[in-house]
């Protein structure tokens, strides 16, 4: 009984941040979903494309039930690095509706296996795997780009996307200099202290 709970409750869980990743992009333009937002480049559809790339492995090929469509190999090194950013050929449409099948494909798995059914990783140290370790590491990387792609989301028009109960309110920018200007006087207040001006201690 317990390993039904724990399926659906992951699976729910799953489902939800898979939405919310999603509507991060809603109400931006084609040039803000693609931009370069860090110095290593990341951005919000490149977010998506990664997530539908290795969600369709982990819930495809770890388990025998590969994805219908193609999609490059885990081990081309030609590949690596592709998944993070989307070419001018590349649609909005492509790259959202493949997460939305690569998610219905991934749910149709879950529901067909039990919780301890058997899967291999081959690019993982320890291979042998079951659907439950997989549930809980793809929940966990979907939730971790979803917190990345609220960030970047707060850096275009500082909200966390318009369509979600979630979504941060909407302030004016008065509010918002002044809720960063008292972090920065705290942060700088912090940093005079002599014990603490130019720690390096893990503790501090």
């Amino acid at each position: 009984m317990i390993d039904d709970f724990a399926k659906e409750y992951l699976h729910s869980e799953l489902r939800e941040v898979r939405a919310a990743v999603l509507w991060k992009l809603v109400g931006l333009s084609e040039y803000d979903i693609r931009r370069p937002l860090t110095t290593t480049g990341t951005n919000l559809l490149g977010l998506v494309k990664h997530l539908s790339i290795w969600e369709s492995r982990y819930f495809g090929e770890v388990f025998d039930r590969p994805f219908p469509e193609a999609m490059p190999r885990w081990d081309d090194a030609a590949e690596r690095g592709a998944d993070l950013w989307v070419t001018e050929h590349e649609t909005r449409e492509e790259i959202t509706g493949l997460y939305r099948r690569v998610g219905e494909h991934s749910d149709a798995t879950i529901s067909a296996l039990a919780i301890d059914a058997p899967g291999h990783v081959p690019w993982w140290p320890r291979p042998h795997v079951k659907l439950f370790n997989v549930l809980v590491h793809m929940l966990t990387e979907t939730s971790r780009h979803a917190g990345h792609a609220d960030i970047l989301r707060e850096q275009l028009d500082g909200s966390t996307g318009p369509t979600a109960e979630s979504a941060t309110p909407q302030r004016d920018a008065a509010f918002w200099e002044a809720r960063r200007a008292k972090i920065e006087r705290a942060a700088t207040a912090a940093a005079a202290k002599p014990d603490r001006a130019g720690s390096t201690d893990a503790h501090a």
